[in-house]
C-alpha cells in the first residue's frame, strides 16, 4: 500500500512541476511577444481550482493530471474585438508565433539542466563500476576481462559509477563500433581493451547480456541470519547462525553460489553438510518450488561495509556543474532520440515504450530512494518531454513547427484543410503511442 502511494505522490508531483514548467515556457515566451493570454491550465477536463489574477489571467488545476495547456486570444477560435486583434496568437508574425511553440520544450531542457546542475553540486552516490566475472563467450569475455577489473574510461570519457558507465554502453552500442575501454585490473595495473559493440544487440534489454557485464557482487559468506516458516531449511531442521558448507560433497563457496545453485533443482533431494557451533552435521533437504524456481527458505547476513569500497561519489563545483548538466542534458537528449529511431527501424523494441502506470511506479521508486535519485529521474523525463514535443507530429509543438517552417518558406499559412488533415493524423498516432505505452504498462504488471 505504501508504496502505491509513493508512486501517486511522485507522479503527481513530477507531472506537475514538468507540464507546469512546459506551459510556463509557452506562457512567458507569449507575454513577451506581446500575445494576450487568457487560461493556464494544469490537467485537462473539469476545473478543479480556479483564480483569475489582476491580468485577467485564469489559473487553473484541472481534473486529469496528464497534461496542461496554454490558452491565448486567437481569432480561428473566437471572435476578437478589433482594438484587441494584435495581441492575438494567429496574427503575430511566424516568427513570434514559432518562438511562442519551441519555448515549451526549450524550457524542459532548461529544467533538465537545472536538475543535473543540482545533482552534481549535491554529489551522485553509486557503485563504482567494477565487473564480475564475465559470462562465458560474452564479448567483455572475448576482450578478456576479468572479475574485479574497473573500467575506469569509455571511449576517452571517464567513467565514475555504473549509472555512467550504463549511459555510455548504450550511447556507444547505438553507434555499431567497436570502442576502448581503460581498465584498472584488481591487483592495480592499468591496460586498455577493445569491446565489439558492433557484435551486441542494442536493446537495452539484450545489450547486457550480450556484454557479459554486470556489478561485481562481493562473496557473502553462506551463514543463515534466519530460515523461513515452512520453507525447506526449517523442514531440514537448518537454523540461524548454521554455516553452509557442501552440498552433495561439492563445497559451497558463497551464499551467491548457493543460491544460484538452489534456483536450478526445484524439487531436489540433497545432501547438506553445514556447521553448528563448531560441529560438522549433515541433513537431507527437498529444495522447495515457486514457479519451477528452486527455493531454500532462509536468509544470509550482509554487512554494509561489504560494499563500502566499491561505493564512488561524484561532486563538482556550481560552476563546473553548469557544462557538467547541459553537456549530460545534451547527451540524455540525443540518446532519446537515436532510441525512437531505433524503435521504428525495429532495432530497439516497442516494449521499452512506457506510459503513466510505469513513469508512476518508477517515480515512486526514485521518490523512495532519496532526492537525488527523484532528480535523475525527473531530468530524464522532462527530456523525453522535451524530445517527444518537438517531433514533427501535428498535434504537438513540432508540428505546428513544421507547419511555421513550411510558412515561411511558401510566405502563406498552410491551408485550413491541410492542418484539419494533419490534426487527425497527429491524433491517430498518439492514440496509437499511448495504447502502446498503456499495454506495455498493464503487461508489465501482469508478468
Amino acid at each position: 500500500m505504501m508504496d502505491v502511494m509513493w508512486s501517486i505522490a511522485g507522479f503527481l508531483v513530477a507531472i506537475g512541476v514538468l507540464v507546469a514548467f512546459h506551459e510556463f515556457g509557452h506562457y512567458w515566451v507569449a507575454r513577451r511577444c506581446g500575445v494576450k493570454v487568457l487560461r493556464f491550465s494544469i490537467g485537462f477536463g473539469k476545473p478543479l481550482l480556479t483564480r483569475r489574477a489582476a491580468d485577467g489571467v485564469e489559473w487553473v488545476v484541472s481534473a486529469i493530471p496528464l497534461g496542461g495547456y496554454v490558452k491565448m486570444l486567437d481569432s480561428r477560435e473566437a471572435e476578437v474585438a478589433e482594438h484587441e486583434r494584435h495581441l492575438a496568437f494567429d496574427q503575430q508574425p511566424v516568427r513570434k508565433r514559432a518562438l511562442i511553440v519551441a519555448a515549451g520544450p526549450v524550457f524542459n531542457f532548461i529544467l533538465a539542466v537545472f536538475f543535473y546542475w543540482l545533482i552534481f553540486v549535491v554529489g551522485v552516490e553509486g557503485m563504482r563500476p567494477v565487473i564480475a566475472a564475465p559470462a562465458a563467450d560474452s564479448i567483455a569475455a572475448r576482450a578478456q576481462l576479468q572479475a574485479g577489473d574497473e573500467i575506469l574510461r569509455l571511449g576517452g570519457k571517464d567513467i565514475a559509477t555504473w549509472e555512467v558507465l550504463h549511459t555510455e554502453l548504450i550511447d556507444q552500442a547505438l553507434n555499431g563500433e567497436s570502442v576502448i575501454a581503460d581498465v584498472r585490473t584488481a591487483a592495480g595495473a592499468t591496460r586498455q581493451i577493445e569491446l565489439a559493440l558492433q557484435n551486441a544487440r542494442i536493446d537495452p534489454a539484450h545489450l547486457f547480456d550480450d556484454l557479459g557485464l554486470r556489478p561485481y557482487d562481493p562473496p557473502i559468506a553462506p551463514v543463515l541470519e534466519s530460515v523461513l516458516p515452512g520453507e525447506a531449511a526449517e523442514r531440514a531442521g537448518l537454523q540461524a547462525g548454521d554455516r553452509l558448507l557442501s552440498v552433495d560433497g561439492e563445497p559451497i563457496a558463497s551464499w551467491q553460489a548457493w543460491a544460484s545453485w538452489v534456483r536450478e533443482r526445484a524439487g531436489a533431494v540433497v545432501q547438506l553438510e553445514f556447521e553448528r557451533q563448531g560441529q560438522r552435521l549433515q541433513r537431507e533437504v527437498i529444495i522447495g518450488e515457486v514457479d519451477s524456481v528452486g527455493r531454500f527458505g532462509a536468509s544470509v547476513a550482509v554487512s554494509a561495509e561489504m560494499w563500502q569500497d566499491l561505493r564512488a561519489e561524484h561532486r563538482r563545483g556550481p560552476v563546473e556543474s553548469v557544462q557538467a548538466a547541459m553537456a549530460r542534458t545534451w547527451q540524455m537528449s540525443a540518446l532519446t532520440l537515436k532510441m525512437m529511431g531505433r524503435m521504428v527501424t525495429g532495432d530497439v523494441s516497442v516494449k521499452n515504450v512506457s506510459g503513466p502506470i510505469q513513469i508512476a511506479q518508477v517515480a515512486g521508486f526514485s521518490a523512495q530512494v532519496g532526492l537525488v535519485s527523484f532528480l535523475g529521474f525527473l531530468a530524464i523525463v522532462s527530456i523525453s518531454l522535451g524530445v517527444l514535443n518537438l517531433l514533427p507530429v501535428p498535434m504537438l509543438d513540432g508540428g505546428h513547427l513544421l507547419f511555421y517552417a513550411v510558412e515561411a518558406v511558401k510566405g502563406s499559412p498552410v491551408s485550413d484543410q491541410t492542418m484539419e488533415m494533419g490534426a487527425r493524423v497527429g491524433l491517430l498516432m498518439l492514440a496509437g503511442l499511448m495504447s502502446l505505452a498503456f499495454y506495455n504498462d498493464i503487461a508489465r504488471l501482469l508478468s
